[in-house]
């Protein structure tokens, strides 16, 4: 694996950057502040855009370290971020990668965490040159699980009481895809 940290990617209506400190007012009004968005992730929906603020103070200070990838998900149309992904956990032994992503509630059931989860997917197999690629999500939140399938994820199993989310402990589907799925899949 050739580390490269959180550099600049695109699609068709996505940019994939580096969080700047600016990001936290959009990031506090499109998403992290919204209940819907935080009910199944591990940190609470944001009080105030202070709380946004430090979050995004705590991620601008490892923009230099090629080991990390913590990207804003930037809607073209406005230039705003409208949600993150970001590399949650690696293995170096097995040279596998776990992504996280949440996205505000407007973009929702518009295939643009699919366009954004492709492109990572992409850049992480052909760019860093991991094996493996894993992804997670609670039981009780199947839409996050057909992103992963679009992107060519598979379902490996279901973890039972393996995790906990603002939901409390819950079980989790687990999904992985190969660098050699990947490549097949593409030629195919």
């Amino acid at each position: 694996m050739e580390h490269l940290g959180s550099r600049r990617l695109e699609t068709d209506r996505l940019i994939l950057r580096a969080f700047t400190p600016e990001d936290a007012g959009p990031m506090f009004r499109n998403w992290a502040s919204d209940p819907e968005v935080a009910k199944f992730l591990t940190w609470p929906a944001h009080e105030s855009e202070e709380v946004t603020g430090k979050v995004v103070a705590s991620w601008v200070e490892k923009n230099d370290d090629p080991a990390y990838y913590q990207w804003a998900i930037v809607w073209k149309e406005t230039m705003e971020p409208i949600g993150s992904i970001s590399a949650v956990s690696w293995n170096q032994d097995i040279c596998e990668v776990e992504i996280g992503y949440c996205i505000g509630r407007p973009w929702w059931h518009r295939g643009v965490m699919t366009e954004c989860l492709s492109e990572a997917v992409r850049f992480f197999f052909r760019e860093v040159g991991v094996n493996r690629i894993l992804a997670r999500h609670d039981v009780n939140n199947p839409h996050s699980g057909m992103v992963m399938k679009k992107c060519g994820l598979r379902h490996e199993g279901t973890m039972r009481q393996a995790g906990r989310n603002n939901q409390g402990i819950c079980d989790l589907c687990v999904y992985g895809i190969l660098r050699s799925d990947y490549e097949e899949e593409r030629e195919g």
